[in-house]
């Protein structure tokens, strides 16, 4: 089968290439897979700044859908030919206290698909069947790839910070987790505003078609003017940072009104200067959101099944595996929100 790998360390070294079909253990599924996402993780990959553990070689790829073709001897949950998607927390210790808690996201011992384990930018793609969520009827393929970063922001924002109804709430980045953000801070009552750069202009005319109430092309307009005129100088009640931007975060922290929160959402891929001392000042409380969980999952296919959440208007391209370069290159240079390859 096809499949893009990254075949060795370092910057690039990702190729397609013709690998064997996996084959499924005791507790696995097989999954023909029918739609593939790029995400901004699959980017950190491309530059190798990515901190999540790898093992190469391996096949990138985990946000995804398909249809099961095969299943483990010891798998009860599935006979074969269900729509499903996948979590990407393919091994984790089971008996930490985070395993134990239902906080395997943070096993320190976690292993993930498209990263330490072979993903889905192929044809084929093998899942522990713990790790594997059923489809309704009514969400398709493409929207149903989109369910991990649907559910990282669920995590972020209904798990870990909470928004309130009125809450005034900053989105610094406008791809897809930005874009997602703004769906659930309306979803909860907020007020959102999202930034982007003149590259953006597309994703902010997107970001408004879908609730923003505010969008800021930073490269043109004052941000701190226009907060201190929306909150009368006090500063929003919330930051949610999606971009991976030093500067961003900055702006972020510079704009929370005390006692506001902050949540980093976005991968920086190295350490950047970050003031504590406003930290302390403010007391502002920091938050950190990685992954997700079964609970985010389960929330966010649900809401797609409902359409209360949105993903196929993110999607700007579909792509057959064979133009994965293509669709790399449109997404490291903003052209693309989401990319979608069909194996």
């Amino acid at each position: 089968m096809k499949a893009v790998v990254k075949y060795a360390e370092g910057k690039g070294n990702i190729e397609l290439r013709d690998v064997a079909e996996p084959n499924v253990e005791a507790n696995e599924v097989k999954i023909k897979v029918e739609a593939a996402g790029i995400c901004g993780s699959d980017l950190h990959i491309y530059n190798w700044d990515i901190g999540i553990p790898t093992r190469v070689p391996f096949i990138i790829g985990h946000e995804f859908s398909g249809i099961i073709t095969e299943v483990g001897k010891n798998v009860t949950r599935f006979k074969g030919g269900e729509r499903v998607t996948a979590e990407n927390s393919r091994l984790v210790c089971g008996h930490c206290r985070y395993c134990m808690t239902g906080n395997y996201n943070l096993c320190t011992e976690r292993k993930a698909t498209g990263y330490a384990f072979d993903g889905a930018f192929a044809n084929y793609c093998v899942i522990p069947e713990e790790r594997v969520h059923l489809l309704p009827n009514n969400v398709d393929f493409i929207t149903a790839a989109l369910s991990d970063p649907s559910a990282c922001v669920y995590h972020a924002i209904q798990e870990l910070t909470g928004i309130d109804t009125g809450d005034i709430v900053l989105i610094t980045g406008a791809g897809a987790m930005g874009l997602f953000s703004v769906q659930y801070v309306k979803a909860n009552g907020g007020i959102a505003i999202i930034t982007g750069l003149e590259k953006d202009v597309k994703r902010l005319v997107l970001a408004k078609e879908l609730g923003a109430d505010v969008t800021v092309n930073i490269s043109k307009e004052n941000l701190s003017e226009m907060v201190q005129e929306m909150t009368e100088g006090k500063g929003v009640d919330v930051a949610l940072e999606c971009s991976g931007s030093e500067d961003a975060a900055k702006s972020c922290l510079d704009l929370l009104r005390r006692q506001g929160k902050y949540t980093q959402i976005g991968i920086f891929g190295h350490p950047i200067s970050f003031d504590l001392d406003k930290v302390l000042y403010g007391e502002i409380k920091v938050i950190g959101s990685f992954s997700q969980k079964y609970t985010a999952w389960d929330a966010a296919i649900k809401l797609f099944s409902q359409g209360k959440i949105l993903a196929k208007p993110l999607v700007t391209d579909i792509l057959p595996l064979e133009q994965w370069e293509e669709g790399f290159s449109r997404s490291f240079e903003g052209q693309a929100i989401k990319v979608v390859f069909k194996p």
